[in-house]
């Protein structure tokens, strides 16, 4: 454990921030931990005889329906992983398929889409879809390790990652020792998931099959279905009797790439194959924007604004890939519809609707034929509430334009001449 590899991994954890583990222990409260504990803790670590703790166990929602199991560590353990990921990395990663994209340095969910595309658009029509059931609950720790050691040779090392593996989770207050998995929510996690997988991906290769995978997540493509159905067929066979892994056989399909999605984007067909979102994505893009603007939710205007504002930045951040300008536009007329909702019914009163629409400007018989509509505030906003607080109101309130947003994380690409074959409308 290196001075400049544990202060790499304590910058990358503090930025990262994260939840508590189950000592309770914030990020924030990392540094004054390390200065009371990081002797023993160091000292331990050296003679191989430092015990992890175990993770707390978090359900969250899943998009498709369910939950996910996350297992946060503790800051401490965070920082310990992420280290021993910044060492374990530059031996393993090399090494690794080209057509593996999730979690890699230099790599994104953007290159493995555009990777998909090209396959579509050199021909392979048809995608096999497979999905892992509880991929990171089911992983044989023993397969996993041996896979490790082919390259490691450190037993410090080797000892510290199958203490991890086996740390156990916290459940309602009881310890439960874990004999397979890894814990989704640690820093090491996800180049354990790809040194098991990259049998994976040396069997495809062998295969000579085209695909892209991001963590488990993998995509399969080929020229017909009668071929994509044998290659269903040999592929789930062999992840369950070599890397002891279940196919989810409700989730994973034979299909056109259009009619399924990737990363949360999907794909269309004219002169070129062109990216575009799921409506997956889209929907849950709408469930949030919905969360944020309910009228039953008490929250002051600029704070709604703000929340907003912070949500579609970021998702616009990664999901500018896809060619959605008319779509977008949709949603930002949908998106004000339902703020001028909001507004409408913060009033409450007819005094201060007349009050209010006064002073945006509104002619005082405009003012009060408005403020004693008997009409809900969603037929409101519609119309009468357009006139008062229209587009200009809300981007001097801070509001973004999804559109505007779009247009400009997109300008790079246009002027690089990268743009899509056409918009989707």
């Amino acid at each position: 454990m290196a001075r400049e590899n544990m202060l790499a991994a304590l910058k990358r954890v503090e930025r990262n921030k994260g939840a508590a583990g189950i000592d309770g222990i914030p990020t924030e409260g990392l540094r004054d931990q390390l200065r009371k504990e990081w002797p023993r803790v160091r000292e331990e670590l050296l003679a191989g005889t430092y015990r992890p703790k175990p993770v707390r166990r978090v359900e969250i929602p899943k998009p498709s329906g369910g939950t996910r199991m996350l297992g946060i560590p503790t800051v401490m353990d965070r920082l310990i992983q992420q280290a021993l990921s910044q060492v374990l990395t530059p031996i393993f990663d090399p090494t690794f398929s080209p057509h593996s994209y999730g979690f890699r340095p230099g790599r994104r969910a953007h290159d493995a889409v555009k990777a998909a595309r090209q396959h579509i658009e050199d021909g392979y029509g048809w995608v096999v879809d497979l999905d892992l059931e509880k991929f990171f609950d089911r992983v044989n720790h023993d397969m996993l390790m041996a896979r490790v050691a082919r390259k490691v040779q450190d037993k410090r090392i080797l000892c510290l990652t199958r203490r991890y593996l086996q740390a156990g989770v916290m459940m309602d207050g009881v310890v439960v020792r874990t004999e397979e998995g890894t814990p989704q929510g640690g820093p090491l996690s996800p180049l354990l998931a790809n040194i098991l997988l990259d049998d994976l991906d040396r069997e495809l290769q062998k295969r000579g099959h085209r695909f892209t995978r991001y963590a488990d997540d993998c995509n399969i493509y080929v020229r017909s279905k009668r071929a994509g159905e044998r290659v269903m067929q040999s592929v789930t066979e062999y992840l369950q009797e070599r890397l002891k892994l279940r196919v989810n056989e409700k989730k994973s399909a034979v299909d056109r790439p259009w009619r399924r999605k990737f990363l949360g984007f999907s794909f269309y067909k004219s002169r070129k194959t062109g990216i575009r979102l799921a409506p997956e994505s889209t929907q849950r893009l709408k469930e949030k924007l919905r969360e944020l603007t309910r009228r039953n939710r008490s929250m002051a205007m600029e704070t709604r604004i703000d929340h907003i504002a912070r949500y579609l930045r970021g998702w616009i951040g990664y999901f500018a890939l896809a060619d959605a300008g008319q779509r977008l536009e949709d949603i930002d007329m949908w998106l004000r519809r339902r703020l001028r909702a909001c507004m409408w019914k913060q009033w409450k009163r007819v005094r201060t609707r007349i009050r209010e629409l006064r002073a945006l400007g509104l002619p005082d018989w405009v003012a009060y034929e408005f403020a004693n509509s008997r009409k809900g505030p969603w037929r409101m906003a519609g119309g009468p509430m357009n006139r008062a607080l229209p587009d200009a109101y809300w981007r001097g309130q801070g509001l973004p334009s999804l559109t505007e947003l779009y247009r400009k994380a997109r300008e790079p690409w246009r002027t690089a001449g990268c743009g899509p074959a056409r918009p989707v409308v």
